[in-house]
């Protein structure tokens, strides 16, 4: 398949028409950094594959396995005191969701009077 001047110009005017010539230094861009994520998983593969000595050759039977635990999530030390023992877990998110909206609300309304003090100056 030999690509002569004449193709490559057709090639390269689709192009421009479908995406235009605003949107292609932004799709070139993403492209190269496709191919460079590509390229980097790609080497990352061929290393794993390669590597014969040393940790990575380990036997499943080698390692020794995991344990893991569930632990409770702790309160911070700025939320409300600890909630009682029976309390439902979405009755207290909904209260901490309800006090970050009254916290957002004030902040908005003392963004609004700060606006307000720098337009009447």
């Amino acid at each position: 398949m030999n690509l002569g001047p004449l193709e490559i110009a057709l090639i390269i005017l689709a192009i421009l028409l479908l995406f235009g010539y605003k949107k292609l230094p932004d799709a070139s861009r993403s492209l190269g950094r496709s191919l460079r994520i590509f390229k980097g998983e790609m080497k990352g593969m061929k290393d794993d594959d390669s590597a014969v000595g040393g940790l990575r050759t380990r036997d499943a039977a080698q390692t020794a396995p995991v344990r893991g635990e569930i632990v409770a999530p702790s309160t911070p030390a700025t939320s409300t005191p600890a909630a009682p023992a029976g309390r439902d877990l979405t009755a207290q998110l909904h209260e901490e969701a309800r006090a970050a909206e009254a916290r957002a609300a004030e902040l908005r309304a003392r963004a609004e009077q700060t606006r307000a003090a720098d337009g009447s100056r």
